[in-house]
C-alpha cells in the first residue's frame, strides 16, 4: 500500500500532530481564570509592592475576567502555536453550523457547488452539525459530521467544544487545507481554538449582519481569531459596523444555491405531483405554526386558498422539521432540496420573510404575498420585504386575519397583478453572490 504522503494527505500519526495537540492545550491552560488568577498572586509575592495592591488588583482582574466571559471585553492575546506553512494543499473546509433552517449550510454550499466546477482540483470538505449529509453526497462533497450540542442528554458546553477542537484539528492534519470558512451566528470556543495560531491557513467567517455594539455578544477576540469577514448583501443596505476589529471585510451579493438555467421546467412539478397543467399553483411556506390548528396562519392561507377551485397548494415541508399530515385534495407536499427547484412551476407564494427565500423569490421573478415573522430577533423580516413591497415586487401582509388573507389572495389571483409583480422583482435582481465568493476563494488560496 502506497503512503498518505504521496498524493498529500497528512498523517495523524505525524509527530506534528502531537505537538499541535500539546500546544493547543498550553495556550488553553493560559487563558484559563484560575491560572491567570495564580500567576498574578504568584507575581506579587515575587514582587513586594505589588503584594501591597493586590487587594485591589486582584478583584479587578477576576471583574476582567467575568466582563470577557459575557463578551463585553477582548481576552489578553497570548503566545499562539505556530505550525508549518509549508505543506498547504488546495483544500477548502467549510463548516456551517445547523440553526432551524438550511441557511449557514446553503450559503456554504451554493458556494462549493461553484468551486468545484470552475477548478475540479480544488478539494472542498464540509465539517458540520447538518444531519443532511445527503445533499453533499449528492454534489460529491465528502463531509466530517458532529452532532450538535444539544443533540446529547446534558452534555457540557466545556466537553462538546473539546470533540469540535479535536476533530477540527484532527481534519486540519489529515487535509492541511488552505482556507477554512466558518458560517454560523456564534463561534464555537472550540473551534476558535482549533484554528488559533494558523497563519499557514486564511481563516473566513461567513456571516449575515453587521457588528453593532451592544447588539452581539461575541467577543472581539473572537473575530479577531479570523482574517476575513464575508457579509452577503441584503435587500436593504445595513449600517457599517461599529466595533474595532482587525478582520478585513468582504462583501457580496445575495448569495443563492441556483441560478436561473437550473430551474426546472414549469411542467416538471405539475407531472410529479398530478396538478393540471392549466391550474394556478400557489407554493406556501411558512415555517411556523401547526395546520391542525385554525387560527395558526397556515391554516388560515390553507382554507382562504382552497375557496378558489382552481387553485392547487403545493406545501413546502423542511427536511429538518417534523413531517407534516396528509391533506388530499388540492394540496401537494414539496420535500425537496432546494424547493426552489421548482420555483417555474408556481403563479405565486405565500412565504415568510427569511433571508433565502426573499432572495429567492426576488431572483426567480415569482410574485408573492410576504408574511414577515416579527419575532426573529436581529432578522428585521418586515424591514427587508418593505423594499419590495414599494417597487411593487411583493404584497405584504403585516397582520393575519381571515378577511385580510382573502383580500390579498384576491388581488394576486388577477393575472395582470401577477404580471406587474415578476416586472417589478426584475428591476431588484442582483447577480448571485455566491458566484463572486467561489471567484474570490480560487484567487484567494
Amino acid at each position: 500500500m502506497g503512503d498518505d504522503s504521496s498524493i498529500g494527505f497528512g498523517r495523524l500519526d505525524d509527530a506534528g500532530s502531537a505537538e499541535d495537540k500539546f500546544r493547543r492545550e498550553l495556550v488553553r491552560i493560559r487563558k484559563s481564570a484560575s491560572f491567570r488568577v495564580g500567576v498574578h498572586i504568584i507575581t506579587a509575592v515575587e514582587r513586594p509592592w505589588r503584594l501591597i495592591l493586590l487587594p485591589f488588583s486582584l478583584p479587578w482582574l477576576i471583574f476582567s475576567i467575568g466582563l470577557e466571559r459575557l463578551g463585553k471585553k477582548a481576552i489578553p492575546e497570548f503566545e499562539q502555536p505556530r505550525f508549518d506553512a509549508d505543506k498547504n494543499r488546495k483544500s477548502v473546509i467549510m463548516f456551517p453550523t445547523n440553526g432551524v433552517g438550511f441557511g449557514h449550510f446553503t450559503r456554504l454550499l451554493s458556494i462549493a457547488r461553484r468551486i468545484k466546477k470552475l477548478d475540479e482540483d480544488i478539494e472542498v470538505i464540509f465539517f458540520t452539525t447538518m444531519p443532511t449529509l445527503h445533499l453533499l453526497k449528492r454534489e460529491g462533497i465528502p463531509a466530517y459530521h458532529l452532532p450538535g450540542r444539544k443533540k446529547f442528554n446534558d452534555m457540557p458546553a466545556k466537553t462538546w467544544n473539546k470533540i469540535v477542537e479535536e476533530n477540527i484539528a484532527n481534519v486540519f492534519a489529515v487535509h492541511k487545507p488552505s482556507m477554512f470558512i466558518f458560517d454560523g451566528a456564534f463561534p464555537y470556543r472550540g473551534m476558535l481554538n482549533s484554528i488559533q495560531g494558523r497563519d499557514e491557513i486564511k481563516k473566513v467567517w461567513l456571516r449575515r449582519g453587521t457588528f453593532k455594539k451592544g447588539s452581539t455578544k461575541i467577543p472581539v477576540d473572537s473575530i479577531n481569531h479570523f482574517d476575513y469577514i464575508i457579509t452577503p448583501k441584503d435587500s436593504l443596505e445595513l449600517e457599517e459596523h461599529d466595533m474595532e476589529f482587525t478582520s478585513a471585510v468582504v462583501k457580496c451579493d445575495p448569495i443563492l444555491y441556483l441560478d436561473e438555467i437550473e430551474l426546472r421546467p414549469k411542467e416538471d412539478l405539475r407531472n410529479r405531483l398530478g396538478i393540471p397543467h392549466d391550474a394556478i399553483v400557489c407554493y406556501l411556506q411558512l415555517g411556523a405554526g401547526q395546520i391542525n390548528d385554525i387560527e395558526s396562519d397556515i391554516s388560515i392561507c390553507l382554507s382562504e386558498l382552497e375557496r378558489h377551485e382552481n387553485v392547487y397548494v403545493v406545501l413546502g415541508e423542511s427536511m429538518l422539521g417534523s413531517r407534516l399530515p396528509s391533506i388530499g385534495g388540492r394540496v401537494r407536499v414539496l420535500t425537496d432540496y432546494p424547493n426552489s427547484m421548482d420555483f417555474n412551476a408556481f403563479d405565486f407564494t405565500i412565504m415568510a420573510a427569511g433571508y433565502n427565500s426573499y432572495h429567492e423569490a426576488i431572483r426567480f421573478s415569482v410574485p408573492t404575498i410576504s408574511i414577515p415573522n416579527m419575532n426573529t430577533g436581529m432578522d428585521d423580516q418586515l424591514a427587508r420585504v418593505e423594499v419590495a413591497e414599494e417597487a411593487g415586487a411583493m404584497i405584504v401582509l403585516r397582520e393575519v386575519s381571515k378577511r385580510r388573507v382573502q383580500a390579498v389572495i384576491e388581488r394576486i389571483l388577477d393575472e395582470s397583478v401577477r404580471d406587474s409583480m415578476i416586472k417589478a422583482s426584475e428591476k431588484l435582481h442582483r447577480p448571485n453572490g455566491a458566484n463572486q465568493m467561489a471567484k474570490w476563494i480560487i484567487d484567494e488560496i
